[in-house]
């Protein structure tokens, strides 16, 4: 009941990123439900068949992708202060984020299995001929259990995705270190030894004020003198200056906590390691397309010759590459977007790139290898007696509008997640027109590294597949 709700309440954009995953899921149903129609049109034939089912895992993977950039970007599931009083913890806001998955999925499989059995004839009207009954089997009875078996597929692993992706993640403290032994076997803390210069560091030695570098005047006489240790009656200050506090006597003091707190700054962020990974599967994919070779004819999908099989892997290969390098490509583009004494516009941008390159770097490699996987095929099947059927063509259409719009929600979730610095630097009286052009600078500069590399990419893989 909640899940319904929070769904029915939610604002047009949410709810328009959830109907392009029931679009979604309505595409990859009705790819499933056609294997399953052809497999029972032709029962001497089940290679053939299997190939098919085989082929819809490309569209199906891309699905619960989308669902799954869908679930993390949905603002009625976040964690906020003060639910968990009310029974709304993490693990309930994750089982009502799943329970929205499956709605949104299960509509989409819901309205596939209605348009097959339209197009089928079983609801009303005739059912379609021609090159349709190839795959809608209208002279079959559809059998029901395997129809909601195949459906009940994409539902169940989007559902799945999202309950791994946003489990609640309990953080645990690190385990504490052997305690080290002092001199002659004592347990103890020994002091770290000072290196040469040390004391003249920047930062070693107290910041002192202007009074006590002109020199400390000494006490009137009869002046009463307090240790730091003991109260004053005007609240723990002594001669003016907090003794807990800032200064003493001038210089400045810090308290344990504060000591501590420098001591244990976090890091910067480092480098995403998956991109010589992500090359090397590039230069591999690549190729296993050369070797391969392209056969005599072009080859349908459902029935491969080894050397398509070769070009297939070397798709997959390089593909798997681009997904791998692509957010190391995006932190390398923020990194030399600060470089050469960078303004703040620069320096913003591209510190904004660096930390958002595991969040929209493989949403980017997605969609590259999408666009010259779709050019590949373009070359591959160019001409009109090689053209795709309305089957191939409706699958292509999933996995391009599915890596789009995963890509766009990847953009939305950066902004979600970086709304409170953009607050922040509002207050600060940062103009709301170089935040906007430092968000156009971002954009250009992934598609200045990330549209020549797609294009060249194509083009080796294309003559490798078309001659």
């Amino acid at each position: 009941m909640l899940a319904l709700r929070l769904t029915r309440a939610a604002r047009p954009a949410v709810q328009l990123r959830r109907l392009l995953v029931t679009a979604a899921s309505a595409g990859t149903g009705f790819l499933l439900l056609s294997s399953l129609g052809y497999a029972l049109a032709r029962p001497t034939a089940p290679g053939a068949a299997v190939s098919r089912l085989a082929w819809c895992v490309v569209p199906l993977a891309a699905t619960v992708y989308l669902a799954l950039a869908v679930a993390r970007t949905d603002p009625g599931t976040r964690p906020r202060p003060g639910l968990s009083a009310v029974g709304l913890g993490p693990a309930r806001l994750m089982a009502v984020s799943v329970l929205t998955t499956v709605l949104s999925c299960g509509l989409g499989s819901l309205l596939a299995l209605l348009l097959f059995l339209q197009l089928r004839g079983d609801l009303a009207g005739t059912p379609l001929g021609g090159a349709a009954a190839r795959f809608l089997a209208t002279d079959r009875s559809l059998p029901l259990p395997a129809a909601l078996t195949l459906l009940t597929a994409l539902p169940a692993l989007a559902a799945a995705a999202v309950a791994v992706a946003l489990r609640p993640r309990d953080p645990r403290p690190p385990a504490a270190a052997p305690r080290p032994l002092g001199r002659f076997g004592a347990y103890g803390h020994p002091a770290p030894r000072e290196t040469f210069g040390s004391y003249g560091r920047f930062g070693a030695r107290p910041r002192t004020s202007a009074a006590t570098q002109q020199g400390a005047r000494p006490p009137a006489a009869g002046a009463t003198t307090t240790t730091a240790g003991e109260p004053e009656p005007n609240g723990g200050e002594v001669n003016g200056t907090e003794v807990n506090g800032t200064e003493v006597n001038g210089a400045e003091v810090l308290d344990a906590d504060d000591a501590g707190a420098l001591s244990r700054r976090p890091a910067p962020a480092a480098a995403p390691a998956g991109l010589p990974w992500g090359i090397s599967a590039v230069a591999a994919g690549l190729a296993v397309q050369a070797y391969s070779g392209r056969p005599a004819t072009t080859p349908a999908l459902t029935h491969l010759p080894a050397g398509a099989v070769g070009v297939l892997a070397g798709w997959a290969l390089t593909a798997a590459g681009l997904v791998l390098a692509a957010p190391g490509l995006t932190h390398l583009c923020g990194r030399l977007l600060q470089s050469t004494r960078p303004g703040a516009l620069r320096l913003l941008a591209g510190r904004v790139l660096m930390a958002e390159a595991p969040r929209i770097g493989r949403p980017l490699g997605v969609a590259c290898a999408a666009v010259s996987a779709a050019y590949a095929m373009t070359v591959l099947y160019q001409g009109p007696a090689a053209s795709p059927g309305p089957l191939t063509a409706l699958g292509a259409l999933v996995v391009t509008g599915c890596t789009v719009a995963t890509l766009l929600t990847a953009a939305v979730e950066a902004r979600q997640c970086r709304a409170e610095t953009t607050a922040a630097l509002l207050r600060l009286g940062a103009p709301s027109a170089m935040l906007r052009t430092a968000a156009v600078l971002r954009a250009t500069v992934l598609l200045a590294l990330f549209g020549p590399l797609t294009l060249a990419l194509a083009h080796l893989a294309a003559p490798a597949s078309a001659h």
